[in-house]
C-alpha cells in the first residue's frame, strides 16, 4: 500500500510540474520593438502571452484621417502623442483637443474616436489595459 501511495504521489508531482512549467515559460518577457513610421497602425503588444493584459500600438494618421469610433470595453486607454495635433472625440462629452507632445486618457467603457485635425501627420502610441469598471 505504501508503494502504491508513493507511486501515485510521484506521478501526481511530475504531472503538476509539467502542467505548471509552461505557465512560467509563457510569462511576459522584457522586449524592445522598432516603431515603423510608414504604417498607419502597428500593433505592438497583443496581450497574453506577451503581457498580462495590456495591448499597445503605434498609430500614424494623415491630415483629416481618424481611427474610427470604437470602445475598448472594460479597458482604459492612454495615448502618448509624439507628433501633430488632433482631437479625442468622446461620446456624450466635449471633444478634447491636443498638440504634441501630449498625453490623452480615455476611461473604460467609453465610445471614442481620435482624429487628425492638423496639416501634418498625427503620430501616437496607444496603451490599453484592463481596468475595474466602477
Amino acid at each position: 500500500m505504501k508503494r502504491i501511495t508513493s507511486t501515485v504521489f510521484g506521478t501526481v508531482t511530475v504531472a503538476l510540474i509539467f502542467a505548471v512549467v509552461p505557465l512560467f515559460s509563457q510569462a511576459p518577457q522584457p522586449l524592445t520593438l522598432k516603431l515603423k513610421s510608414t504604417v498607419r497602425v502597428l500593433p505592438l503588444l497583443r496581450g497574453v502571452p506577451q503581457t498580462v493584459g495590456m495591448r499597445s500600438g503605434f498609430v500614424r494618421l494623415k491630415p483629416g484621417e481618424s481611427v474610427g469610433w470604437h470602445t475598448t470595453g472594460k479597458h482604459e486607454e492612454s495615448l502618448v502623442v509624439l507628433q501633430g495635433q488632433g482631437k479625442a472625440l468622446v461620446a456624450g462629452k466635449p471633444s478634447l483637443s491636443f498638440t504634441a507632445p501630449a498625453f490623452v486618457y480615455i476611461p473604460p467603457a467609453t465610445r471614442h474616436n481620435v482624429a487628425n485635425t492638423g496639416d501634418q501627420p498625427l503620430v501616437y502610441v496607444y496603451v490599453v489595459a484592463p481596468a475595474k469598471v466602477p
